[in-house]
């Protein structure tokens, strides 16, 4: 039973990281995207796309940190 059990919250362990790496993956993404326009639109010749890749990190950790800190994953 207690064998089970473990499995259980192991399971649920690797989901909520498994999500939390695809959030942070996405958020990535969209300000990588966001950041390309930005690069478009002011013919910065690459900056926009570097800046929106350093903007995203600090954007999906906060997130996140706030997420686990109300309980939203479990």
């Amino acid at each position: 039973m207690k064998d089970q059990n473990s499995f259980r919250h192991m399971i649920r362990a690797f989901a909520i990281l498994s999500g939390v790496g695809i959030y942070i993956a996405v958020v990535i993404l969209i300000c990588l995207y966001l950041g390309n326009l930005v690069d478009e639109f002011l013919n910065l010749d690459g900056r926009g796309k570097l800046i929106g890749i350093f903007c995203a990190f600090p954007i999906a950790f906060y997130s996140i940190y706030r997420q686990l800190k109300r309980g939203d994953f479990f």
